[in-house]
């Protein structure tokens, strides 16, 4: 999650959808989406204190996947830059004309940052709209972004290049290790919130102590 490649990750955008049909509702069978009472997508990963890996230093990541294949999800906190929306959609191939605006770009996490997400509002949908946990919902297409652009899109979104990955297992034992909490999510939080504050705000919603 450092700025280092994040801009020639833009012009790769483009990966995203190869993505996108790994992860659209039509790939995910009932028995991976619901591996379990402990699945946690739609909720919030928070690092805590006791995290010794930089990269995720009082980061927030939201679950995105949890089953038993193991877990995804995007840092939701790790703002990079803001660009105009016209120049992002000129640089991975797409019409810009009367695109406008500006977009705020994140780190998504260390895993493949040359892939671009869009998490957004439950308020825009399309084919391969992957629902999250009915407040929140991900596409992975060029069209979403253009329909941004033009006024179209959803109310709220976030726009992230690269993820974090867990194998099978993994994430579960991590948690035990309390080197993550997990804590409760809402768009708010999601999207509205202070990135400047949100690990702090995250904290107090976390859903057993430390």
């Amino acid at each position: 999650m450092v700025r280092s490649g994040f801009k020639q990750s833009i012009a790769s955008f483009a990966v995203l959808i190869a993505l996108a049909a790994i992860l659209s509702p039509t790939a995910l069978s009932q028995s991976e989406v619901s591996p379990g009472a402990n699945a946690i997508a739609g909720e919030l990963l928070v690092a805590s204190p006791d995290m010794d890996d930089p990269r995720f230093d009082q980061t927030v990541v939201l679950v995105l996947r949890h089953d038993s294949n193991g877990a995804m999800g995007i840092v939701i906190n790790r703002p990079v830059e803001e660009r105009p929306l016209a120049s992002v959609m000129k640089a991975i191939g797409a019409d810009p004309t009367g695109v406008e605006g500006s977009v705020r770009l994140f780190a998504g996490g260390p895993v493949e940052v040359e892939i671009g997400f869009v998490l957004h509002s439950v308020d825009y949908h399309r084919a391969e709209t992957l629902d999250i946990d009915g407040h929140v919902a991900m596409t992975s297409t060029h069209e979403i972004l253009s329909d941004i652009g033009h006024k179209r899109g959803p109310s709220k979104f976030l726009v992230a290049f690269g993820y974090c990955g867990w194998a099978p297992g993994q994430l579960e034992s991590e948690i035990a290790q309390r080197v993550w909490v997990v804590a409760s999510a809402d768009p708010k939080l999601i999207f509205d919130d202070d990135r400047e504050n949100l690990w702090h705000e995250a904290m107090t919603r976390r859903l057993r102590p430390l």
